[in-house]
């Protein structure tokens, strides 16, 4: 499946929009039968909300931004921007050049969440296509598994500030450490609050740690080339005892689990788990 943006003279009225292409069937079908529904954003670190909206051949928007009957007859992506400068801007491409072709997935999700994946771009005049690489949990670090994305980050940080980097570890070290020598029934989930400056030098930022719903629930990653990220963050000792309800405080299914040992089997889809003890001994070799 493929997007194409419409010739200028049909952006009159509904804002940019993005034809679908070679769309598979069970996705005709769900835009069909909804009409409209907002467009979930596939990034780099993970999916996020974005201001696009899924529009079925049949149907076109109000001014009200509500789905009624229109004779458009194409599936297609509308928002008041374009999303081809949206996967831009995600993804960290050069701007200059238009798109002649960007190619996506789509998932639905099982609360309805139309996610759009895009696959790969083709840049007018280009000879072949980039590709945009999908990532399984971005953002996750732990004892099994460490994503190209965090992999990429710590070695860029390392390139330009080894020192940091070498202090960064040190200080998960101890606190590490800490968790590991004392009845843990006696340590209060917050003490991990103390790696906020560590992480902060890897471009993770904890937000506001709050009582009621996420712990952190503006926290915000920066990876080298690409846009920061709001993500919501918990708290955890370990992250076997993660309320899988938990992820019903916020619109999206979005969030990272922060704990100290990872023991949580098959985490859920959207939820990536930051382990502080693989990652001090990530800094560390």
């Amino acid at each position: 499946m493929h997007l194409q943006q419409t010739k200028d003279a049909s952006l009159a009225t509904g804002g940019p929009q993005y034809y679908f292409h070679t769309v598979p069937e069970a996705v005709k079908e769900f835009l069909r039968k909804r009409g409209a529904c907002p467009v979930v954003l596939q990034t780099p670190y993970g999916i996020a909300n974005s201001a696009f909206t899924a529009v079925g051949r049949d149907h076109k928007l109000s001014k009200t931004r509500k789905a009624v009957a229109g004779k458009v007859g194409h599936d297609r992506i509308q928002g008041d921007e374009s999303i081809g400068e949206a996967i831009r801007h995600w993804y960290g491409l050069k701007g200059g050049r238009d798109f002649e072709r960007i190619d996506v997935e789509a998932v639905i999700h099982s609360d309805g969440h139309f996610i759009l994946i895009p696959t790969a771009v083709t840049m007018r005049g280009a000879k072949r296509p980039k590709t945009l690489e999908k990532v399984t949990f971005p953002l996750s670090f732990h004892r099994d598994y460490q994503s190209k994305l965090w992999k990429r980050q710590i070695e860029a940080i390392r390139h330009e500030a080894a020192d940091d980097v070498s202090w960064a570890g040190s200080q998960l070290r101890r606190i590490v450490a800490d968790h590991r020598n004392v009845d843990a029934r006696h340590v209060h989930e917050a003490d991990l609050l103390r790696a906020a400056g560590a992480l902060s030098l890897l471009g993770f930022d904890l937000s506001l740690y709050l009582t009621k719903g996420y712990d952190c629930p503006r926290s915000c990653f920066n990876f080298f080339n690409l846009p920061p990220y709001r993500c919501p963050v918990e708290i955890k000792k370990r992250s076997s005892r993660f309320d899988y309800q938990m992820t019903r405080y916020t619109e999206l299914p979005r969030a990272v689990v922060l704990c100290v040992e990872h023991d949580l089997v098959n985490p859920p889809d959207y939820v990536d788990v930051v382990e502080l003890a693989a990652l001090a001994e990530y800094l560390a070799a």
